[in-house]
């Protein structure tokens, strides 16, 4: 029999805040695009991360991975960088970049991608909202 490929999702939930501002537009352009987003105090999430990864399923063990490791790298690459952190101020990737959820997904992906064996991660999903929710598979 051949083998077999399974995907496996975890999901975990952190609070954070942040401001949706661009520094290459200006006040006004930033109220416009982003709305009551824009606020200067922020405003905050509980966001919803669901990290799926693929790959074979073990002869020996019945595991595309252990549960238990992914759940290490998971605190190490989200819990611990964003859970209850201001986004803009805490973590130094948003210095430069915009807080949006897209680009949230993409931190955590690359953050993932240094600790998952290789070509094993296969998809970030994060619920900024029940309504919003950004899918992200490292394009």
């Amino acid at each position: 029999m051949s083998e077999r490929v399974a995907f496996i999702t975890r999901v975990c939930s952190f609070s954070a805040c942040h401001r949706l501002h661009s520094k290459c537009l200006s006040d006004e352009e930033n109220k416009r695009t982003f709305g009551k987003c824009n606020n200067p105090n922020g405003h905050g999430h509980n966001y919803t991360v669901e990290v799926t990864v693929r790959g074979k399923i073990d002869k020996n063990t019945g595991m595309v991975m252990n549960l238990t490791d992914l759940k290490e790298f998971i605190e190490e690459a989200v819990m611990k960088p964003l859970d209850h952190k201001n986004l803009d101020l805490d973590v130094p990737y948003f210095a430069d970049v915009v807080s949006t959820t897209e680009n949230l997904s993409v931190f955590i992906w690359d953050g993932l991608q240094k600790l998952l064996p290789h070509d094993s991660l296969y998809e970030i999903k994060v619920y900024e909202t029940a309504k919003n929710i950004v899918i992200y598979r490292g394009e």
